[in-house]
């Protein structure tokens, strides 16, 4: 058995930017332990996953604001909070905040994540254009997860 202490105060949000469009922000909930990562993930409005799929799946628990999930050759669909979401094993997929709305979700992912390429504004929101994001007053005093 082991417990995980939640993020110490005054500790900052980790910045995640490799495999994401948008400022996403991440907050371990617990290492890496047995093939299994917790993460709880702070997208602001817009921002998002680039395509991925994991090895054993993955649950999302969305915990606050409202967001898209999309696996590969469908629709994205609505998540909101109190929303979890089972991604099969090996489905490729994304997910991330809506345009107007920032998303907190906890991420349980089972086995290795696979990264793939960017989302494209065409696959994120068809039809709605989120490329300049420069604007918008949350980036001016962006909400960081607590763990």
């Amino acid at each position: 058995m082991h417990v995980t202490r939640r993020r110490s105060a005054g500790r900052p949000s980790q910045p995640r930017t490799d495999t994401f469009t948008g400022e996403v922000w991440l907050d371990p909930v617990q290492p890496t332990t047995d093939g299994t990562t917790i993460n709880d993930v702070f997208f602001a409005p817009g921002a998002r996953t680039h395509w991925h799929h994991h090895e054993h799946g993955q649950i999302l628990i969305v915990l606050s604001g409202s967001g898209l999930v999309c696996p590969d050759g469908e629709q994205p669909t609505s998540i909101e909070s109190g929303d979890v979401v089972w991604v099969p094993a090996g489905e490729r997929h994304w997910h991330g905040a809506a345009p107007d709305s920032y998303l907190l979700h906890r991420a349980v992912s089972l086995g290795v994540t696979s990264w793939a390429g960017q989302v494209a504004d065409q696959e994120y929101r068809p039809g709605v254009v989120v490329s300049d994001l420069s604007g918008l007053p949350w980036r001016q005093s962006p909400v960081r997860a607590q763990a």
